[in-house]
């Protein structure tokens, strides 16, 4: 295992593709930098990642191996385990690990990513990643042309299902405990999507598919999907001791650390956010673009501040 040295120019807290992206423009700009990862990342249910360029289908282990190579490649390091708190400011950050151990950085960026909660509804969670999915672009053509029941769950649950309708004419929507408005009820109705009215009692499943969903008052639904919009949290209470705490998002889709758009960079001096620690409707592409330009932001920042200490230095 990768000891923690006592100090590095980047801590970077998170596995993922955000943040092992921007390990890599960090290491390849010469800055000492370790990742810090706690071994969850968010699409381990899946089979495979899809719509990344040039590597559609690779499984999501793979890819993050791949990357956690590239990093070593260039005297990054990849460092297993939790973040417990980070501490201090800008220049002498301290990050404390669940384990106890330590360490010290200039610049943190956060790639944490997000934890899906999942209505508590029983058979969702034992589907989740494979019958039961939330991204018509990450795993709609692996539903296509089945029976799909989309969960209404709250504002974006009519986009969702107009999604998924352009790949299966079979689509139903259960409203649950979500209201639908007349002008979403409207558009569904038009397009031919069916509205199921009634509390969700269970994913019903046999032989590790998914069969139908059964409604409180017994009915059963036959369907051989389900797609269903999480509520996403940002992995992100290590930040409390520097003042950043996640905020809801302005979609409604769950809580994120606000960042700049280009950049990364927080409200906190010194402390950057990529992935879906802060976009949460990011892909792995779009992520791994996000960490990349975080990290070349990151190194651009403390040249321009060791350049403005060594004029100071000079007078």
């Amino acid at each position: 295992m990768t000891e923690l040295q006592d100090s590095y120019d980047v801590i970077v807290i998170g596995g993922g593709a955000a943040g092992l992206n921007g390990a890599l423009m960090l290491a390849r700009s010469r800055r000492s930098v370790a990742v810090i990862d706690a071994g969850r990342p968010r699409n381990a249910p899946a089979e495979a990642v899809h719509g990344l360029f040039a590597r559609e289908g690779t499984p999501p282990a793979e890819l993050i191996a791949r990357g956690q190579e590239e990093v070593r490649s260039y005297g990054g390091e990849v460092i297993a385990g939790e973040v417990a708190a980070v501490a201090g400011s800008v220049d002498d950050f301290e990050v404390r690990l669940a384990d106890g151990r330590t360490s010290r950085a200039r610049r943190i960026l956060v790639t944490a990513g997000v934890v899906d909660v999942l209505p508590a509804v029983p058979g969702l969670a034992e589907q989740w990643g494979r019958g039961v999915v939330h991204c018509p672009y990450c795993h709609g053509w692996e539903v296509r042309d089945r029976a799909i029941g989309v969960l209404a769950t709250g504002p974006m649950t009519a986009h969702q299902a107009l999604l998924f309708h352009q790949l299966s004419d079979d689509v139903v929507v259960f409203s649950h405990d979500a209201a639908l408005g007349e002008e979403e009820r409207e558009k569904l109705a038009a397009v031919g999507i069916r509205v199921v009215a009634g509390q969700v009692a269970a994913v019903e499943q046999a032989a590790g598919l998914i069969t139908g969903v059964r409604l409180a008052d017994g009915t059963l639904v036959p369907r051989e999907a389900i797609a269903v919009a999480t509520r996403m949290v940002a992995r992100a209470g290590f930040l409390a001791g520097l003042g950043l705490t996640p905020v809801e998002h302005p979609s409604g889709m769950g809580v994120h650390i606000p960042a700049e758009a280009m950049t990364g960079r927080t409200d906190v001096p010194g402390v950057w956010a990529a992935g879906n620690v802060t976009d949460m409707a990011a892909q792995v592409g779009p992520a791994a673009a996000a960490g990349g330009q975080a990290g070349a932001m990151i190194n651009a920042d403390m040249v321009m501040a060791d350049a403005a200490r060594a004029v100071a230095g000079r007078n």
